[in-house]
This record gives structure tokens, sequence and C-alpha cells, in this order.
């Protein structure tokens, strides 16, 4: 008897050890980046524009206030670049971006075996999926760390250059709570409330040079493909600025989607219908620390020079709101939330998002992070007319899922999931 105890306990530490040794390699596939080899394709000039302009993406009357004449016309622009940050409603984002490239037949420059660009190594446009120097892309958009000379000699001169961002001190809670069980210095935290503990001294946990730090300081700055580790007097911090206002044509805040949107729709002479979205990616109630003043002001400090970032969009963006005019955007912005009312009532069962034990349908699953479930999604209405039934499915659908269908090859993503399924079992 004592025997066969011993084999059983035998045998479950064998599975724990196993389990414990492919979920590290499992973890370190995924979130480490992989070294390429990178063969220096020939510079072959793009296009200025890969725009191919088919009968559908007809022109119409212009609402740019900037035009004097309002009888001139313009074409919708489809050639565009997606500074995909982190935890800044970029997945809802997303969704918009692969409907209107689905609608107009246009050509995404895609990574291949995950879901991003081999995140956080610097962007190469060797690690787009089937890429030939010289190849026409009108929409690149996934998670990268930017590199603007890269990322130049893939697209169109003509290309537009969108980003988003996000309150910091909101951003690092959300990243702390989606990324932290992968920041191994965080296990060293005491007690339960590790976010508030980590606040109140960060310098006696953080590590600059640990694994996946980058996740829980100044992540846009680092996103963006520049130092996130710089005191904040430093010069680089303010040429950073300077090179991300120069180069992205429209910075949006999660704070302002819809008026990001509207913006949106008149510098790139877009549809209202284009601008529809459900939030996606959004996570309970139960699980966002509400942070308190004092809180807010230390992960400011902490996140100092992304809370500069943001501050010098944020005028920016005002700025670009009284240019379209504060009564036309207030308006604009009404009919964008009417039209996704009426939608949610079309589409949504039960017209609001779910907890992920209430999903009923595999492919509507969103992502999770890893410990918990957190992140909510939608039931599609079961009796929802032929008319709106693609449109809905597509506006509900999850971003790994979509890349799915539109023929992203996952592999990596997908065997990672599998782990972390188990993980959270």
């Amino acid at each position: 008897m004592a025997g066969k105890q011993g084999r059983q306990w035998r045998s479950m530490c064998k599975g724990l050890i196993l389990g414990t040794l492919l979920t590290s390699c499992m973890i370190l596939l995924y979130c480490l980046p992989i070294q390429q080899i990178h063969f220096n394709p020939p510079e072959i000039p793009v296009p200025y524009s890969c725009a191919h302009r088919p009968s559908h993406l007809y022109s119409k009357p212009s609402t740019n206030m900037s035009q004097k004449n309002s009888s001139l016309s313009c074409s919708p622009k489809v050639d565009i670049m997606f500074m995909k940050t982190h935890k800044t409603a970029s997945s809802t984002f997303l969704n918009i971006l692969f409907r209107f490239g689905e609608k107009h037949h246009l050509q995404f420059a895609f990574p291949n075996s995950r879901n991003d660009f081999f995140y956080p190594s610097l962007f190469q446009r060797s690690q787009v999926k089937d890429y030939k120097p010289g190849m026409c892309f009108n929409i690149i958009c996934n998670h990268m760390r930017f590199n603007a000379p890269e990322v130049a000699k893939l697209l169109p001169l003509d290309t537009s250059y969108i980003t988003i961002l996000r309150d910091p001190a909101e951003l690092f809670e959300s990243s702390f709570h989606y990324f932290g069980r992968v920041v191994p210095f965080t296990w060293k935290i005491p007690g339960d409330d590790k976010l508030t503990e980590f606040l109140l001294d960060p310098h006696s946990y953080f590590d600059p040079d640990g694994f996946n730090s980058f996740y829980l300081k100044n992540l846009l700055f680092f996103d963006f493909g520049l130092d996130n580790t710089l005191e904040l007097e430093n010069p680089r911090v303010d040429e950073g600025i300077r090179f991300i206002s120069e180069r992205f044509h429209l910075v949006m805040l999660v704070e302002h989607f819809e008026e990001s949107l509207i913006l949106l729709k008149d510098a790139l002479c877009w549809e209202m219908d284009d601008l529809l979205f459900f939030k996606l990616n959004a996570r309970k109630g139960s699980t966002v620390s509400k942070l308190t003043p004092e809180l807010r002001v230390r992960a400011l400090e902490w996140n100092a020079i992304d809370w500069k970032l943001y501050q010098h969009f944020n005028q920016t963006f005002w700025k670009k709101v009284d240019a379209y005019g504060q009564q036309r955007m207030a308006k604009d912005v009404a009919e964008l939330k009417r039209r996704n009312r009426e939608m949610a009532s079309i589409c949504i069962e039960g017209g609001r998002a779910v907890e992920a034990s209430s999903i009923q349908e595999t492919d509507m699953q969103p992502w999770q992070p890893i410990g918990e479930k957190s992140i909510m999604g939608y039931n599609l209405k079961k009796n929802v007319d032929k008319a709106h039934w693609k449109l809905c499915r597509k506006m509900l659908m999850p971003e790994i899922q979509y890349l799915t269908e539109l023929g992203v090859n996952l592999w990596i993503t997908k065997l990672w999931g599998h782990v972390r399924d188990i993980i959270n079992w």
C-alpha cells in the first residue's frame, strides 16, 4: 500500500515538474523576441500610393472645415499605419480597421505565426507575412515596437500614421493587472494588493533589466521604440515627443474615443458607417483597482515620461477639436453614439457585455490574461436578420479570431493560448 502511494506521489511530482517546464518554455517562446535572420532585402521603392481606387472608393463631398470650397470632394484614404499601443482600446480600433479593409479589399501587412511583430523586438519589415521588397500594403496595425525607418520602407509615402494614447495612471493599472504575472520582479511583492505595495516604493522592486519590465514603466514611450527608463529631464524625452509629433498625423485619446473617431473620419474622408464599434477586451468591474488620489499621483510620477507625452497630445487633440468645431463635434458624437446603440440592440444578446463564463460561442471568447478570466465578451443575438448578421458577427469578433479569419497563421499564439487555458482552468 505504501509502495502504491509512493508511486502516485512520484507520478504527481513528475507531472508538476513537466507542467512547470512546459509552461515556462511557452512563456519564454511567446514573450521573448525571436532573433530572426535579417537578410537585408534590396531597396526597391514602394509606390507613392497603394490605393487602387476601385469603383467603390468613390469620391464624396468633403466635410473638412479646412477646405474653403464646400463643393470639393475627397476619396477615402486607405493607406494607413496604426501604431497599436498596449491597453489603450486599440483592439476596438483594430476591429474597425479590419472591417474597413475587408470592405475595400485592401492589403494588410500581417505578422506570421503570432498576433504581433515579435514584440518587444523592434519592428523589421522581414517580419511581415509573405513580404517581398517593393510590395504594396495598405494597412499595418498589429502590435509592434515602432521602428520608423523599417516602417517607412514598407509603406507608401501617402500613408496616414495614426495612434492612440491613454491616461498613464489608468494605463499602468491596466497593464499591472494584465501583464503583472509575466513580470518576474512582481512575484516578490508581498500581500494581496501588489499594485498599491509597488506604487508605495517602486524602486525597491523594479528592475530595468528584468524580464518584461517594460510593461510596468512608461509603456507608451517604449512602444514607440524609445527608451522608457530615461530621466524626465533628459533631452531625449523631448526629442522623442517631437519625433512622434512629426511622424503621426493623428493621435487619438482613449478617454475621448468617439471624438477621436470623428477626427479620424474627417482626416481620412471616411463615412460614419466605417466608425461603428462595440467596446472589445473590456475588463469586468470587480477586477479594476480604483486608484486613490494619492496612488494616481504616484502612478503618474512613476510613469512621468508617458504623462508628459499624454499631456502634449491632449493639448494638440483639443486644438484639432476646436478647428473642427465644438458644436459640430458634439452633433457628430451624438450621432455616432446613437448609431452604436442601434447596432447593440440589433446584434447583442441582452444588449451588453458578459463575463467569459457566460459567452456561449467559443469563437466569441476573448483572449484572457494568465491566472484569471477577467476580460468580458458578447453573445450574438440568435434572431439577427440576414441584412445585419455578417456585420454584427464581425463587430463582436475578438481580435485573435478575426485575424484567423483574415488568413493569419497564429500557431505560436494558439499554442500559448492552450497552455494559458490550462493555467486558467
